[in-house]
C-alpha cells in the first residue's frame, strides 16, 4: 500500500519541526490578541462556492466535493476563512463586546492540483482573520504579524507586496475597462478566461496558463481606478506600515486567487536562491460583504493564509536550524535484569515531575545501553544494580562534564530536578 497523490507522511523528526513553527505563530497570535478557532474539516459544498466565488480555479476545479450517505453536497476544505467567517456569523460573534473579532486557525486544507515542491493536495496551513472592523489600522496590524513570523523564524530576504483592489465602485470601473481590453482578443486566451471575461475578468490577471500573455502585462491597472475613498484608505494603510518600519513594494498586477477581496491585498515572497524565483509564503487582504453573504451583519474583515510545507521549505533552503528540542534529560541503565522494576519505578517518579526520562525495552547489554543513552542525547545517566538497589543510592552521571555524585534515592528526583533547572539558567 502506497499514500494516495499529492499527500505525505509527517515522521517524529520532521514533526518537531511543524511543532516549533506553530508555537511560534501561536504565540505570536497571543500577543496580538488573536483567539485559536477550530472549524470542521469539510463543510456544505455551498459555502465555499458563495465564499471562495464561483469563478475562481479552487471552485471550479480544486475542490474534493462528494455527496454523504445522506444526498448532501460535502466539500474538504479548501482554505480557511470562508469557515471561520460561517462560524462568526453561526455563533453570533458580531454581538460580542470585544470588536474587532480576532481569530487565528491551523490544520489541514484540500485541493486538487498537480503536486509540486510545497503545494500538495492535503496541504497544512496557519492563518487568522479580524471581523468587524473598517480601521486601515487593522490592515497594518495583520500584515505585521506575518512579517514578525517570518522574522522570528530568521528567514532572510523577505518581500511585502501589496495593492489596492479598492471598493465595489472602483471595481466596477476597473471591471469595465478589463472587458474593453480584452474582449477583442479573448480568443487568444485559455477557455477559462473566455468564461471570466464577463463574469469576472480580474480572474484573467490571475490565469495560471495565460500568465505570459502581452494583454495581460498592459491590462488597465486598477490604481488607476480607485476613487478617493479607497485612494485615501490604501495611502493610509502605506503610512502605517512605513510608521512601524516595514517596507513593502506595490503591485498593481497583484490580484489573489479568491472572488471575496477588496482594499488591501498583500503577499510576503521569499526570494531565497533555490526557489527558481519568487514562492509565496503567505497570502491575504481585506473582505467587504463576505459577512452579509453568509446571513450576518455588515462587517468587514481582514486576514491571510500560509502554507506550513512551503515555510519549512523556505526555512530549509535557507539553511536555517530550527530549536528543536530533542534533548533526552536522563536515561535509567539496568545492570541486571533483576533491576528492570527499579528502573520502572523511578522513570515513573521522573516523569510525573516532567523529566524526559527513558530507560532500555530491547534487552541490550549495559555498554550497548550507554551506547543508546549517547545516540538519544540523554543530559544524565542513572545506573541501576544490586548494589545500587540495596543502599538505595544511585550514582547520577552528568554526560557532558563526566561528573558523577552518589545521590540517595528519597532525593534523586530533587538533586536532578535541580541540575537541570540550574543549565537552563546558564
Amino acid at each position: 500500500m502506497i499514500l494516495p497523490r499529492g499527500t505525505h507522511d509527517i515522521l517524529p523528526e520532521e514533526a518537531a519541526k511543524w511543532h516549533v513553527i506553530e508555537k511560534v505563530f501561536m504565540d505570536l497570535c497571543r500577543t496580538y490578541q488573536y483567539g485559536e478557532i477550530r472549524t470542521p474539516i469539510f463543510e456544505h459544498t455551498e459555502l465555499f462556492e458563495r465564499g471562495v466565488g464561483d469563478t475562481t480555479d479552487i471552485v471550479t476545479k480544486e475542490m474534493y466535493t462528494f455527496e454523504d450517505k445522506g444526498g448532501r453536497s460535502i466539500t474538504l476544505r479548501p482554505e480557511g476563512t470562508a469557515s471561520v467567517v460561517r462560524a462568526y456569523v453561526e455563533h453570533k460573534l458580531f454581538g460580542q463586546v470585544n470588536q474587532p473579532v480576532k481569530l487565528y486557525y491551523k490544520g489541514p486544507m484540500f485541493r486538487y492540483e498537480r503536486p509540486q515542491g510545497g503545494r500538495q493536495r492535503q496541504f497544512n496551513q496557519m492563518g487568522l482573520e479580524a471581523i468587524g472592523s473598517f480601521d486601515p489600522a487593522i490592515d497594518t496590524e495583520v500584515i505585521s504579524l506575518a512579517m514578525n513570523f517570518f522574522q522570528m523564524l530568521g528567514l532572510p530576504n523577505i518581500e511585502l507586496v501589496i495593492n489596492s483592489l479598492g471598493d465595489k465602485e472602483s471595481r466596477q470601473k476597473h471591471r469595465e475597462a478589463l472587458i474593453a481590453h480584452f474582449e477583442p482578443n479573448i480568443d487568444e486566451f485559455c477557455a477559462d478566461c473566455h468564461t471570466r471575461l464577463y463574469k469576472n475578468p480580474l480572474r484573467i490577471l490571475d490565469c495560471k496558463k495565460d500568465h505570459d500573455h502581452p494583454l495581460i502585462q498592459t491590462a488597465p491597472s486598477i490604481l488607476d481606478f480607485l476613487n478617493e475613498e479607497s485612494k485615501s484608505y490604501f495611502e493610509q494603510v502605506k503610512r502605517y506600515l512605513e510608521a512601524i518600519g516595514i517596507s513593502y513594494r506595490v503591485d498593481p498586477t497583484l490580484v489573489r486567487g479568491l472572488d471575496y477581496y477588496n482594499h488591501t491585498c498583500f503577499e510576503i515572497m521569499s526570494v531565497e536562491e533555490g526557489f527558481g524565483g519568487q514562492m509565496t509564503l503567505c497570502g491575504g487582504g481585506r473582505y467587504h460583504g463576505l459577512v452579509e453573504e453568509f446571513g450576518g451583519p455588515e462587517a468587514p474583515g481582514i486576514g491571510f493564509g500560509m502554507g506550513a510545507e512551503r515555510i519549512l521549505i523556505a526555512l530549509e533552503k535557507a539553511q536555517i536550524a530550527l530549536p528543536v528540542d530533542n534533548m533526552l534529560d536522563c536515561y535509567l541503565i539496568t545492570a541486571q535484569p533483576e533491576a528492570e522494576l527499579k528502573a520502572v519505578e523511578l522513570m515513573a517518579a521522573f516523569r510525573k515531575q516532567r523529566i524526559v526520562a527513558e530507560k532500555d525495552y530491547m534487552g541490550r547489554k549495559l555498554k550497548a545501553q550507554l551506547k543508546d543513552a549517547n545516540r538519544k542525547n540523554a543530559r544524565f545517566t542513572v545506573i541501576i544494580g544490586e548494589t545500587e538497589i540495596n543502599q538505595r543510592a544511585y550514582q547520577l552521571k552528568d554526560m557532558e562534564g563526566g561528573e558523577q555524585v552518589e545521590v540517595a534515592e528519597e532525593m534523586l528526583v530533587h538533586e536532578l530536578l535541580d541540575r537541570l533547572k540550574r543549565e537552563e539558567r546558564n
